[in-house]
C-alpha cells in the first residue's frame, strides 16, 4: 500500500497511502488529572474535548469516544510511549487501557479542492467548512467501512481504517475521486 494512487485531470483529489503511523489506543476517565498529564508527557499535547483532535508536528490526540483516544506518534516511537503511559497510569493507580494499534490500522490522505466532494460521497457527515474544520475528527463510516477523519492541512484529509478493509477502503475513495456524480454542496 505504498504506492501512490494515480490521478487524472479531472479527479477531485487524490488518494495517497499515508505511510505508516504510531498509532495508541487509550481508554480510561479522560478527565482524570493524572492521565491528561501522561497524555502530555507521552505525546506533547494535551487531551482534546469532543470530536476534537489536537495535533503537533508528529504526534497528536483525537477524541474517539467518552472514555477513549487515539494518540498519534512516529511509528519507531509507539512502543515507548505504550511503555511509558502504562508506568505513568499504572504508578498514579489509574484505571486504564493502553494498546499500540499502529499495525492493525492503515492511513490514507485525500488531497485536493475536492476532498470534501469525495467523503461526502461516501460519509454521512457534514464536510461543510462551517460543520467541519481543522481541529475536527469523526468516526463514522465511508460507505460500510468503519473509519476516522481529520483535516490534516488545507484541502486535505487523513482518514484511518482497519488494515484488514485498507485495500477497499482505498479503492472507494479512488471510485469517489473520480469525476462524475458530484454532490455539488462544495462547487461554485
Amino acid at each position: 500500500m505504498s504506492e501512490r494512487a494515480g490521478v487524472s485531470a479531472g479527479d477531485l483529489a487524490s488518494v495517497v497511502d499515508a505511510g505508516q503511523a504510531g498509532m495508541i489506543t487509550l481508554r480510561g476517565d479522560l478527565s482524570d488529572p493524572a492521565l491528561m498529564a501522561a497524555v502530555q508527557a507521552a505525546v506533547g499535547v494535551a487531551v482534546p474535548g469532543q470530536r476534537q483532535i489536537t495535533l503537533s508536528a508528529e504526534t497528536g490526540a483525537a477524541w474517539m469516544s467518552p472514555d477513549e483516544l487515539l494518540l498519534l506518534t512516529p511509528y519507531e516511537g509507539a512502543g515507548a510511549a505504550v511503555a511509558g503511559l502504562n508506568a505513568a497510569l499504572t504508578g498514579a493507580g489509574v484505571h486504564s487501557l493502553v494498546v499500540d494499534v499502529s499495525d492493525a490500522r492503515a492511513a490514507f490522505r485525500v488531497e485536493g479542492a475536492g476532498a470534501r466532494e469525495v467523503l461526502t460521497k461516501l460519509a454521512p457527515v457534514d464536510f461543510s467548512r462551517a460543520a467541519f474544520g481543522p481541529g475536527h475528527i469523526r468516526r463514522s463510516r465511508l460507505a460500510q467501512v468503519p473509519a476516522a477523519f481529520w483535516m490534516s492541512g488545507e484541502d486535505e484529509f487523513t482518514v484511518i481504517v482497519f488494515r484488514s478493509v485498507a485495500e477497499y477502503a482505498r479503492d472507494l475513495l479512488q471510485i469517489a475521486a473520480l469525476p462524475g456524480g458530484e454532490v455539488g454542496y462544495f462547487s461554485g
